[in-house]
């Protein structure tokens, strides 16, 4: 006898405005049984402390999530000066104190220090593993987890207010790995000071943003799964940024069998020949996609499935 499958298949992305103090791993859970979806899974942790875009994928989108969490993202926090917390947040407790608080200008002038590719060794209290361990588990048994510094790209990093004289409100587009609690943490450092950021808020993860989000407690009072899957994106919807080429019917049939595919037409060629060999391509038939696939260039231009979309 067959098992029977806990849930319903349902395939997409449904961006969640996530509430302060739910773990996004809370939040998925939360939706999988609104939804009675069977399966589901997020794209970029955020901290306990932020509220803000959480894309959260369903069935097939799953498959996507490590394509979803590459885009570029935006946050909104408020650094406390004068305050050094164990976790680089509100929620840690004080380590250290300064009398010192920077001024507007000296601010504006230490933000360009932070811009392009920078250096950042990310918070004791982080998911980064540390000898099978997750960092923050080691922490909060007492240990001081050592991170090596890894390169992060920061695109924008602005000033938006002076709240008063102990907070300061920024906006920061980045990239992939980026620790906003690590770029307020150096930032006071470099002003000879210390600190750490007393509220977070993600804006946009690559093309989910706030506007297609939705609160845990509006999906809630939606009532049934029907009104809910209104908000429900495509599964092609975090691949936007790759490149797509359209199959027939035979050959979306050869790569949904672990076959590759040879590229045959000119117009698909001019596409994808400038491509590097390994680089990632969206097979797609009658408007659906199919799966992600790798471009090989020996012995001939081919398509190779990585993950299989049963959409």
């Amino acid at each position: 006898m067959s098992r029977r499958r806990k849930g319903e298949k349902i395939d997409g992305w449904l961006v969640i405005d996530k509430p302060g103090g739910w773990t996004s791993t809370a939040v998925v859970n939360r939706v999988k049984r609104l939804l009675n979806a069977a399966k589901a899974g997020h794209a970029g942790t955020l901290d306990p402390i932020a509220t803000g875009v959480l894309p959260i994928a369903l069935g097939e989108a799953t498959k996507t999530v490590a394509h979803a969490v590459e885009g570029t993202k935006r946050y909104r926090f408020t650094v406390r000066w004068g305050e050094q917390r164990a976790t680089d947040d509100i929620e840690g407790e004080i380590t250290a104190v300064s009398m010192k608080r920077p001024s507007e200008a000296e601010i504006r002038a230490a933000l360009q220090r932070f811009l392009g590719e920078i250096s950042q060794v990310p918070p004791a209290y982080s998911a980064i593993k540390v000898a099978g361990h997750r960092s923050y588990e080691l922490a909060r048994a007492g240990e001081t987890p050592e991170h090596a510094a890894r390169n992060v790209r920061i695109d924008r990093f602005e000033l938006i207010e002076l709240v008063d004289r102990d907070h300061a409100s920024f906006e920061v587009t980045c990239g992939k790995g980026a620790y906003m609690r690590g770029l307020a943490r150096d930032l006071a450092l470099a002003l000879g000071t210390c600190g750490h950021i007393s509220s977070l808020r993600r804006l946009s993860v690559g093309r989910f943003d706030e506007a297609g989000a939705i609160s845990l407690d509006k999906l809630e009072s939606l009532g049934h799964i029907a009104a809910a899957l209104e908000h429900l994106l495509p599964v092609e919807t975090a691949l936007d940024d790759i490149p797509a080429l359209a199959l027939t019917e035979i050959e979306a049939k050869l790569i949904k069998s672990g076959r590759p595919v040879q590229v045959l037409r000119t117009a698909d060629k001019a596409l994808i020949d400038g491509m590097a060999e390994g680089e990632v391509v969206c097979a797609m038939t009658g408007g659906r996609p199919v799966a992600l696939t790798r471009i090989g260039h020996t012995p001939v231009l081919q398509l190779h499935p990585v993950r299989v979309l049963n959409v």
